[in-house]
């Protein structure tokens, strides 16, 4: 389980053995991190399959639990093991699967533990290597350990939620996309599990580590904490940019085929000012910003709605890609913002060979998000289709030796 030389393995965490007992997008991405490093994930679904394979889209609109696209993403590289936890015979075959883990990624709180008669402390003290990483939403202790959360409900409760919306402060926040809150929480409970098994390599002994969402999104507020904690002001949402206590300028900026350009207009250091004023003067449209007294810092500030309407004009009469290449070409920070269907042609994208292509029956091939980091002295780990519900039942009951009857 903890090779003497790792760099020897294919792949970082090749060789180590993963339980997901998980039944939110924060269980199931952590087990989705450590499969896209090697790890063997084996995922524990009810004889109903897991709720997740509920949630949709689905694969050409139809409903199932081998067509959620939203399964499909969090589970892809694991293995599908249904067994009745409900039930006296349901432990027997879990402890018999975590007596020869590394891992165990849980979801489930408080009530739901004790309902089925699992402690996380007591099998830390009985499986003294297993490290188990309980992902809830407001950790195992506490008035509320046992409450209900959401994405939303995270981002709001937690904080970032009030950074994220529009310049108009009389519409409410604005959910950010990509369930956030959830990987959020994903994030540090990877990082944990990471810092867990290095601690195992020096004392072989695993532990508890108990995540809560609701403490990783309150830490996960950028600039809100530091103005709230120092000089004790509140930021403020601002339309694509960093909230903060007072207004900034927009950095918005549509281009002449309607998509928009994120533009960071800096007037107060010289070269910047420059390029961006030669990249124009180039094309025709700097305008009076060559007169002599726009080269004073002090004259552009007083005078930046003025350079601001006159920029605005300069990408309203040229397309998105043209202004980006050329902006990052004169050494301006400059980028596209790409609608979801935009990401498919993205030119770096591309390049990186961020997408791979994943055999579906019946489908062909499906384009996936590639892993998300890489390692020069590892292999990547190939892309595989999530499993079927209980794919795997009879082949991971028949490796641990239980005598469990077919509930797959």
């Amino acid at each position: 389980m903890d090779p003497q030389n790792r760099s020897e393995l294919p792949h970082p965490l090749a060789g180590l053995t993963v339980v997901e007992l998980a039944d939110d997008p924060a269980g199931e991405y952590v087990g989705r991190l450590l499969a896209e490093m090697g790890a063997r994930v084996i995922k524990l679904e009810p004889p109903g399959g897991a709720a997740t394979r509920k949630v949709g889209p689905f694969a050409r609109g139809a409903s199932g639990p081998e067509t959620s696209l939203n399964f499909w993403y969090y589970n892809s590289n694991k293995l599908s093991v249904t067994v009745d936890l409900s039930g006296p015979e349901g432990l027997p075959p879990l402890m018999a699967l975590l007596a020869r883990a590394d891992l165990l990624i849980c979801t489930l709180q408080p009530k739901a533990l004790k309902a089925l008669g699992l402690d996380l402390e007591a099998l830390t003290r009985a499986l003294a290597r297993l490290i188990v990483v309980s992902v809830t939403p407001f950790g195992l202790t506490g008035p509320w350990a046992d409450y209900k959360s959401s994405d939303l409900v995270a981002l709001a409760a937690g904080g970032p939620l009030n950074s994220c919306g529009y310049d108009d402060h009389s519409i409410p926040p604005i959910r950010p996309g990509g369930n956030q809150g959830y990987h959020t929480v994903a994030s540090f409970a990877h990082i944990g599990a990471m810092l867990a098994l290095l601690e195992r390599q020096k004392t072989g002994l695993g532990q508890l580590l108990d995540i809560s969402m609701h403490e990783a999104c309150a830490v996960n507020v950028e600039l809100a904490n530091p103005y709230w904690f120092y000089p004790k002001v509140q930021v403020k949402r601002q339309t694509c940019r960093h909230a903060q206590p007072s207004p900034t300028q927009p950095a918005l900026f549509q281009c002449a085929d309607g998509r928009f350009v994120y533009f960071t207009l800096i007037t107060a250091e010289p070269k910047a000012w420059q390029n961006l004023v030669a990249w124009m003067d180039g094309a025709g449209l700097a305008a009076h910003l060559t007169e002599p007294e726009f080269s004073d810092v002090a004259y552009r500030q007083a005078h930046f709605s003025e350079i601001q309407e006159v920029v605005e004009c300069f990408f309203l009469v040229h397309p998105a890609d043209q202004m980006y290449k050329e902006g990052q070409a004169a050494g301006l920070p400059i980028g596209v913002l790409n609608a979801p269907e935009d990401l498919f042609e993205d030119e770096h994208l591309a390049a990186r060979e961020f997408f791979v292509e994943v055999e579906h029956e019946g489908l062909g091939k499906v384009r996936y998000p590639g892993a998300i980091c890489r390692f020069s002295s590892f292999g990547e780990v190939a892309r595989k289709r999530a499993p079927k519900l209980g794919e795997h039942t009879a082949e991971v009951m028949a490796l641990i030796g239980a005598a469990v009857e077919d509930v797959g």
